[in-house]
Protein backbone atom coordinates (compact mmCIF):
# COMPACT_ATOMS: atom_id res chain seq x y z
CA UNK A 1 0.00 0.00 0.00
CA UNK A 2 1.23 3.41 -0.93
CA UNK A 3 1.50 6.23 1.22
CA UNK A 4 -1.21 8.00 -0.39
CA UNK A 5 -3.65 4.72 -0.02
CA UNK A 6 -2.22 4.38 3.71
CA UNK A 7 -3.27 7.99 4.46
CA UNK A 8 -6.92 7.44 3.04
CA UNK A 9 -7.20 4.51 5.08
CA UNK A 10 -6.25 6.63 8.46
CA UNK A 11 -8.83 9.03 7.54
CA UNK A 12 -11.47 6.78 7.12
CA UNK A 13 -10.80 4.89 10.01
CA UNK A 14 -10.90 8.30 11.91
CA UNK A 15 -13.81 9.67 10.62
CA UNK A 16 -15.72 6.07 10.69
CA UNK A 17 -15.38 6.66 15.23
CA UNK A 18 -11.99 4.18 14.91
CA UNK A 19 -9.51 6.07 16.20
CA UNK A 20 -5.65 5.40 15.99
CA UNK A 21 -4.65 4.32 19.72
CA UNK A 22 -4.11 7.00 22.43
CA UNK A 23 -2.94 6.19 26.08
CA UNK A 24 -3.37 8.12 29.03
CA UNK A 25 -3.56 8.57 32.67
CA UNK A 26 -7.66 8.59 34.76
CA UNK A 27 -6.75 10.42 38.22
CA UNK A 28 -9.88 8.55 40.47
CA UNK A 29 -10.84 8.04 43.79
CA UNK A 30 -10.03 3.95 44.46
CA UNK A 31 -12.99 3.30 45.44
CA UNK A 32 -14.97 4.95 42.64
CA UNK A 33 -16.75 1.97 40.09
CA UNK A 34 -18.18 4.64 37.52
CA UNK A 35 -14.73 6.03 36.91
CA UNK A 36 -13.65 2.37 35.98
CA UNK A 37 -16.73 2.23 33.99
CA UNK A 38 -15.68 5.45 32.07
CA UNK A 39 -12.27 4.00 31.41
CA UNK A 40 -13.77 0.98 29.96
CA UNK A 41 -15.89 3.23 27.79
CA UNK A 42 -12.55 4.54 26.32
CA UNK A 43 -10.64 1.64 26.05
CA UNK A 44 -13.42 0.26 23.82
CA UNK A 45 -13.10 3.07 21.68
CA UNK A 46 -9.07 2.49 21.48
CA UNK A 47 -7.96 4.97 24.47
CA UNK A 48 -6.09 3.08 27.43
CA UNK A 49 -5.51 4.66 30.41
CA UNK A 50 -3.10 3.83 33.47
CA UNK A 51 -5.28 4.25 36.87
CA UNK A 52 -3.52 6.51 39.44
CA UNK A 53 -5.54 6.41 42.63
CA UNK A 54 -5.98 9.83 44.27
CA UNK A 55 -7.98 11.12 47.30
CA UNK A 56 -6.33 14.55 46.21
CA UNK A 57 -8.51 14.87 43.17
CA UNK A 58 -9.26 18.87 43.88
CA UNK A 59 -5.80 19.36 43.21
CA UNK A 60 -5.40 17.27 40.65
CA UNK A 61 -8.23 19.40 38.71
CA UNK A 62 -6.44 22.56 39.71
CA UNK A 63 -3.01 21.72 38.15
CA UNK A 64 -4.19 20.54 35.02
CA UNK A 65 -6.46 23.67 34.31
CA UNK A 66 -10.00 22.47 34.99
CA UNK A 67 -12.24 25.20 36.32
CA UNK A 68 -13.59 24.66 39.96
CA UNK A 69 -16.89 24.58 38.98
CA UNK A 70 -16.44 22.00 36.09
CA UNK A 71 -15.85 19.29 38.42
CA UNK A 72 -16.36 16.02 38.30
CA UNK A 73 -15.45 12.02 40.00
CA UNK A 74 -12.36 11.92 37.87
CA UNK A 75 -9.58 13.27 35.77
CA UNK A 76 -8.05 12.46 32.73
CA UNK A 77 -5.02 13.81 30.97
CA UNK A 78 -4.72 12.06 27.53
CA UNK A 79 -2.41 13.42 24.52
CA UNK A 80 -1.80 16.55 26.13
CA UNK A 81 -5.52 17.89 27.27
CA UNK A 82 -7.48 17.28 30.43
CA UNK A 83 -10.78 15.30 30.37
CA UNK A 84 -13.00 16.12 33.51
CA UNK A 85 -15.64 13.70 34.17
CA UNK A 86 -17.85 11.49 32.03
CA UNK A 87 -16.79 12.69 28.34
CA UNK A 88 -17.91 10.15 25.49
CA UNK A 89 -15.33 8.51 23.77
CA UNK A 90 -15.91 10.09 20.38
CA UNK A 91 -15.51 13.87 21.93
CA UNK A 92 -11.94 12.85 23.43
CA UNK A 93 -11.46 11.43 19.79
CA UNK A 94 -12.29 14.58 18.08
CA UNK A 95 -10.06 16.41 20.39
CA UNK A 96 -6.94 14.20 20.50
CA UNK A 97 -7.25 14.20 15.99
CA UNK A 98 -7.99 18.09 15.81
CA UNK A 99 -5.86 19.28 17.98
CA UNK A 100 -7.15 22.56 19.48
CA UNK A 101 -4.30 24.79 19.97
CA UNK A 102 -6.56 27.02 22.75
CA UNK A 103 -7.89 24.17 24.36
CA UNK A 104 -7.00 22.75 27.47
CA UNK A 105 -9.54 20.05 27.53
CA UNK A 106 -13.57 18.97 27.91
CA UNK A 107 -15.78 18.50 31.22
CA UNK A 108 -19.12 17.11 32.07
CA UNK A 109 -19.41 18.55 35.31
CA UNK A 110 -21.00 16.27 38.03
CA UNK A 111 -22.13 12.53 36.96
CA UNK A 112 -25.06 12.76 34.82
CA UNK A 113 -27.55 9.60 34.50
CA UNK A 114 -26.96 7.79 31.12
CA UNK A 115 -23.22 9.15 30.46
CA UNK A 116 -20.47 6.96 29.57
CA UNK A 117 -20.03 5.25 32.84
CA UNK A 118 -23.14 6.30 34.01
CA UNK A 119 -25.43 3.85 32.35
CA UNK A 120 -28.58 1.82 33.90
CA UNK A 121 -29.64 5.13 35.89
CA UNK A 122 -32.16 6.73 33.35
CA UNK A 123 -30.72 9.40 31.00
CA UNK A 124 -30.64 12.99 31.06
CA UNK A 125 -29.53 15.47 28.76
CA UNK A 126 -26.24 16.98 29.55
CA UNK A 127 -23.59 19.46 28.14
CA UNK A 128 -19.92 18.84 27.08
CA UNK A 129 -17.94 22.20 27.95
CA UNK A 130 -14.62 23.35 26.56
CA UNK A 131 -12.08 25.47 28.45
CA UNK A 132 -9.30 27.40 27.69
CA UNK A 133 -6.36 28.47 29.76
CA UNK A 134 -7.66 32.05 30.67
CA UNK A 135 -10.86 30.16 32.35
CA UNK A 136 -13.37 30.84 29.04
CA UNK A 137 -15.77 27.73 28.67
CA UNK A 138 -18.51 26.91 25.95
CA UNK A 139 -20.42 24.79 25.16
CA UNK A 140 -18.93 22.02 23.12
CA UNK A 141 -21.22 19.09 22.36
CA UNK A 142 -25.15 18.30 23.96
CA UNK A 143 -25.85 15.13 24.83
Amino acid sequence: MNTPQRLAVIGALIFSGHALAAQGTLYKDPNCGCCTAWAEHLQGKGITLQVEPSRELASVRSRFGVPSDMGACHTARIGGYTFEGHVPADLVQKVLHDKPKNLVGLAVPGMPPGSPGMEGMGKVAYKVYAFDKTGKRFVYAER
